[in-house]
């Protein structure tokens, strides 16, 4: 009894004393945001000039920047508080739960909703000043013109070229460009959208991809974060970025190419082959071919859950350290598959990643938040910004191989790991039922591993994936496949 009241108290005491940090941490931010907000609020005005009006674009992005990342962190120290006490109390058999949340409840970053208050006001704000400057553009059309006719003519300022030339962008500057990549039905070009970050020095050259799969969207957040962050005047080199590779699975909001074709099955496409084969030799010869880096970023995929991991091949120098530095739960060695975006990079001599960012149709905060962390580390350790090296949350597990277990029944699926745990050999990992509840089927770790990724659909058919095993062992072979092709 002694044991336990001391261990209690202990605790208890640790625990409040984080939760402390935790709470203050949160009241600063929150009174530091709305501060910002009244500030900016107050500068407002329609007439305000150019460069005033960029730089207060600029601070408004990043106070919502601030305000997403505090509504993050309020929601994943919520979540770690009830995790923390749950496990304490299961294990030591102490009312750690019963006792300490009510604490924890009773503070203002677990009970307040000011957080998310003030951010829906930002948004809000940025709402009404943008409607009041576009309200005032339209206001200085002809408007003897506009009354006589209701003719629009549609203007975009960013042009669509037929390939990335780095010499059309001006040094010191951030640039947008489409690059048409094939034509539909209509003869319009079917384009990709492509950011260019130019540095005032040179430097290398390193290319960022996303949604290649066109469902796979956590890259287009963590992209526009990096180009919100990348000063020009101070880079060295140049970061291409295109958010969206498979611009039609993106519209439809489908994995594969209009027809269903895996362009990642594809590469480096035919010159004259079909629509997806021709689209990606266009995505090889108008765009890949300008890098010296690669780092395609991409999720599970659709069903499935994915943990922060990177395959490369481990065997790379380059890659290698690139996989390091990406800073991921989980590394799988994983050679140069053909058919694919990373696989067609390498044979031109382009060190390549692929970075799989959680989970499908969805932003998932944290892991992009942790992956952009990682992107930047690359950009550091080339050189290419001042910003110095983050050392990782935790030294990531390099799986030397990896497989996928497959369903033998069809059913209603059950996978019972969680993504990055760890399971041994003869441990139960998932169960089928038939559709009337009896058991058909269970599954067991066939060796000792830790969970890449799993299946989260419950309907299961013969031959669904049920989850993605990580194998540690003591050497790299020079060929690894993990399936996933």
């Amino acid at each position: 009894d002694d044991f336990n009241a001391d261990t209690f108290s202990g605790f208890k005491t640790t625990f409040l004393e984080e939760l402390e940090k935790v709470n203050n941490h949160y009241e600063r931010q929150l009174f530091q945001c709305q501060k910002q907000l009244d500030t900016l609020s107050s500068k407002w005005c329609t007439d305000m000039p150019a460069d005033e009006m960029a730089s207060w674009k600029t601070d408004f992005h990043k106070l919502g920047q601030q305000l997403e990342n505090l509504t993050d962190f309020t929601k994943v120290n919520i979540t770690s508080c009830r995790k923390i006490l749950e496990k304490a109390s299961k294990y030591t058999k102490l009312p750690f739960m019963s006792k300490l949340w009510p604490k924890v409840d009773a503070l203002p970053f677990a009970k307040s909703e000011a957080d998310e208050a003030l951010l829906n006001q930002t948004r809000a704000v940025w709402r009404r000043c943008t409607a009041e400057s576009l309200s005032l553009s339209a206001a200085n059309i002809d408007t003897a013109t506009a009354a006589s006719s209701k003719v629009r003519t549609i203007a975009s300022d960013v042009p669509t070229v037929t390939e990335l030339d780095l010499n059309m962008f001006p040094s010191g500057k951030v640039s947008r460009v489409w690059i048409a990549l094939a034509e539909d039905g209509l003869g319009m070009p079917i384009s990709v959208p492509v950011i260019v970050a130019r540095g005032s020095v040179a430097g290398p050259v390193v290319g960022i991809t996303s949604a290649l799969h066109g469902n796979e969207l956590n890259g287009i957040p963590l992209i526009h974060r990096l180009f919100r962050e990348i000063s020009p005047d101070t880079l060295h080199g140049t970061v291409i970025a295109v958010p969206v590779l498979n611009t039609p699975g993106f519209l439809m909001s489908q994995r594969g190419y209009t027809d269903g074709t895996d362009l990642n099955r594809k590469m480096p496409g035919k010159i004259n082959g079909s629509s997806p084969q021709v689209y990606t030799y266009n995505i090889i010869h108008r765009i890949v071919c300008r890098f010296e880096y690669l780092i395609d970023l991409h999720t599970a995929s659709s069903g499935r859950v994915n943990s922060l991991y990177v395959r490369a091949d481990m065997l790379n120098a380059k890659a290698a350290r690139m996989a390091r530095l990406q800073n991921p739960q989980i590394i799988v060695h994983n050679s140069n598959p053909g058919g694919s975006l990373r696989g067609a990079a390498v044979e031109r001599g382009i060190p390549a990643i692929t970075v799989e960012i959680g989970d499908p149709s969805r932003f998932h905060k944290r892991f992009i938040k942790n992956a952009l962390l990682g992107v930047t580390n690359i950009l550091s350790h080339l050189c290419m910004i001042p910003s110095e090296e983050a050392d990782p949350e935790y030294e990531p597990v390099l799986c030397t191989r990896s497989f996928w277990i497959f369903a033998k029944s069809g059913g209603i699926l059950s996978v019972i790991p969680d993504i990055a745990t760890w399971v041994r050999a003869g441990d139960l990992i998932a169960t089928v039922h038939s559709i009337f509840g009896d058991l058909v089927e269970e599954y067991f770790a066939p060796q000792d591993g830790v969970i890449v990724g799993k299946h989260v659909d419950p309907v299961c058919q013969t031959g669904n994936r049920i989850l993605h095993l990580g194998v540690v062992e003591d050497t790299l072979a020079p060929v690894a496949d993990d399936g996933h092709l």
